[in-house]
């Protein structure tokens, strides 16, 4: 998991510390995902699911949580995450712009509160919220047009726990 230096960036550094999708065999992860706009967020949590399963966690090292919306995530990533029974916690949700200024205030303390939560954990907690305008823009991020924004959150969730694992070995 150690990588070399790229040339270009050669005498800048002593060592260089990266992780890859390379998974540990004892890693664990939870998956927190938001009831409302359940016809997106479930295929967010469908491409997170065939994610790890690619990647090799296995399906008992997977626990998933369902809230009822966005707002409620913050809090079960906190409780997830400070339990350090978790290599890597991802929440999953779907924020869709309104007519009114409520977007603004979930979207926002959905993400002020994923960072939180790692924050105050240490545990790597992933951000795969959309927050969009349309309703399009979020069907596309949820599997068409622009990947599966799901997917993407279980693969930067094993690079994490991959980097966290690196770091603790190298005495980080």
């Amino acid at each position: 998991m150690t990588t070399s230096i790229p040339s270009s960036h050669a005498g800048l550094a002593d060592r260089h510390l990266e992780s890859s999708l390379v998974i540990d065999p004892n890693a664990k992860f939870a998956i927190v995902s938001a009831r409302f706009n359940e016809f997106v967020v479930d295929e967010l949590v469908s491409g997170a699911l065939s994610a790890f399963a690619r990647l090799g966690v296995s399906p008992k090292n997977i626990t998933t949580v369902r809230v009822p919306g966005a707002w409620e995530l913050s809090l079960t990533l906190k409780r997830l995450a400070q339990s350090q029974q978790f290599s890597a916690v991802v929440a999953l949700g779907a924020v869709i712009r309104g007519a009114t200024t409520h977007f603004d205030f979930v979207a926002g303390e959905a993400a002020r509160g994923a960072a939180a939560a790692s924050d105050q954990s240490g545990v790597p907690v992933v951000f795969g919220v959309l927050t969009c305008d349309t309703i399009e823009q979020a069907i596309e991020r949820a599997g068409t047009k622009a990947g599966n924004k799901g997917a993407e959150a279980a693969m930067t969730a094993v690079e994490m726990s991959g980097l966290f694992h690196l770091l603790k070995k190298e005495g980080l």
